[in-house]
């Protein structure tokens, strides 16, 4: 059975360039070679992974992505809180959604990963996974595909349809 932390890693994985060491993994996202490892094997049982090259089914993950992950590993919402941006107030959906940036307003519809150094204040969206915040600071393209990701677990119509789009081009090829 798949855990969130799976997804997470997979999603790093898919990344040109990625780590292709458990504790490089472990220590870029945040989690244990424990983790990373477990991860990996659960990945390959759920024919995720090709565990010769280290890197994603790219096919089998975006369906798996847009098909079952909001079934799998719904967004779950929290009160009001200063945290990270994600769905449609981070790139790359933000350009689709809002015309002002961020910093400094108030944006209680905005939903944010909670963090205590977060510049936007925001309706709490549970991360898929506890260290999510800080593996996407760590890594900006990580970051877009994780708010890819919350977009299809917690978005609307609107931006469900156009991180599914997104989501196609960044794993469709290769």
């Amino acid at each position: 059975m798949l855990k969130p932390q799976d997804v997470v890693v997979l999603l790093k994985l898919a990344i040109p360039g990625s780590p292709d060491s458990y504790l490089e993994l472990a220590h870029e996202l945040g989690i244990s070679g424990s983790e990373v490892h477990a991860a990996v094997r659960r990945a390959h049982k759920a024919g995720l992974l090709n565990i010769s090259t280290f890197r994603p089914k790219r096919a089998a993950l975006l369906e798996f992505l847009v098909h079952g992950l909001k079934y799998v590993f719904p967004g779950e919402r929290g009160g009001s809180t200063r945290g990270l941006p994600t769905t449609f107030a981070a790139p790359p959906l933000k350009q689709h959604f809002l015309s002002k940036p961020l910093v400094g307003i108030s944006a209680r519809r905005v939903q944010v990963w909670p963090d205590p150094e977060g510049e936007v204040r925001g309706d709490e969206l549970k991360p898929l996974y506890r260290s999510v915040p800080k593996a996407a600071k760590n890594d900006p393209k990580l970051y877009e595909l994780l708010v890819l990701v919350d977009a299809i677990r917690a978005g609307g119509a609107r931006e469900r349809h156009l991180a599914e789009e997104e989501l196609t081009k960044r794993l469709g090829d290769a």
